[in-house]
Parts: C-alpha cells; structure tokens; sequence
C-alpha cells in the first residue's frame, strides 16, 4: 500500500513538472484588434468588437503552436449601421444561423527569424475550409510581444454571393490579426535562426 502510494505520487509530481515545461500564454484584449479589409467603390472596412484568441504550445518549439481565434460575428463594426445590418445578414454573415467566425490552426511553419505561416481551419457561416495566416512576430524570446498577421480568402468560397445595394465590392476579403501576448509562465520558446 505505501508502495503503490508513493508511485502515485511520484506519477503526480512528474505530470505536473512536465506541464509546468511548457510556454503559457495569454492574450491581452487592450492593444489588440481583428480588422478586415474588402476593396469597394465605397470604402469597406471593420473590425470585430467581442473576440477571443488563445495560444497554446504542448512544447517549447515555437512551431508546436495552436492559436485558435473565435469572432463574435454580430459585433462586426464597420462604422456604419446599414453597412453593419447588411454584413449581418444571410447574404454574408448570417449571424442568426452561425453566430461564430473561427480559425483553429493545423500546422506553424517558421518562414523567417519572426515570420510564420500557420495553415489552419477557417469557418464562416457554417463553412470550413483550410486558409493560411501570414504571421510576424515582436519581441522574440522577452515573453512580451506582439503577433500580427494577415489573411486573405475569396468570400464566394464561403457562400457570401450577395453585393451590397450602391458598392461594388471585390471577392477578396483580407483579415488582419494584431494580438498583444504575455507570457505567463513556462520555458521560453525556441526559434530555428
């Protein structure tokens, strides 16, 4: 009995040791943003109020990353209301049916000393398909930094066929991501130079 107590606690120990080997971080709402950009004849350009995003790594390798992105699609901010109401809308967002944009990433290839291309699953109203965010990096290994990043998709592949009444709007819609990052406790994460 005092064995098999003494093994389970040393099995204890050693899981949390091994989880406490991991970078954790978090991501601060304050000095961060998720922005969208649609060539227009009239200008089309927003951003999304309630989101959140998390970056979690199982390893201290940099590319052993999963960020995960959720957009409150209804909080789309384009600074005007019928701009806003038309985005909504089954025509394009369709918030009433998929209240949710989302992007969980599958793979993080380093390109560069602070540049990343991270694939991952990208859904839009209750459509996924695998897009790629082009990201940079700030403040390499000072466990404060800043994760910036663009993607681009064709908003047909995603079912939004519609236009909006008076602009002619392109297909490409590019979504921008700053998000402000603090790491919070864990090893710093190891970059190939």
């Amino acid at each position: 009995m005092r064995l098999t107590l003494l093994s389970l606690l040393t099995i204890l120990s050693l899981s949390a040791t091994s989880h406490a080997q991991v970078p954790v971080f978090k991501t601060t709402p304050e000095g961060s943003s998720i922005n969208f950009y649609v060539k227009a004849s009239v200008a089309l350009v927003g951003k999304f109020d309630k989101w959140k995003a998390s970056l979690k790594f199982p390893s201290s390798d940099v590319t052993s990353g999963v960020l995960d992105i959720r957009i409150d699609a209804a909080t789309v901010n384009t600074g005007s209301g019928m701009k806003d109401k038309k985005l909504k809308s089954k025509d394009f967002f369709d918030v009433e049916e998929s209240p949710a944009i989302t992007f969980h990433s599958t793979k993080v290839v380093q390109t560069g000393p602070t540049s990343f291309d991270v694939m991952g699953d990208f859904s839009i109203r209750g459509v996924s398909k695998p897009e790629t965010l082009k990201l940079t990096v700030s403040g390499k290994g000072t466990g404060n930094g800043v994760v910036k990043g663009i993607m681009a998709f064709d908003r047909k592949d995603y079912g939004m066929t519609s236009g909006i009444p008076f602009v002619k709007i392109a297909d490409r819609v590019e979504v921008d991501v700053d998000l402000k990052v603090q790491q919070i406790s864990g090893p710093r994460l190891v970059y190939k130079e």
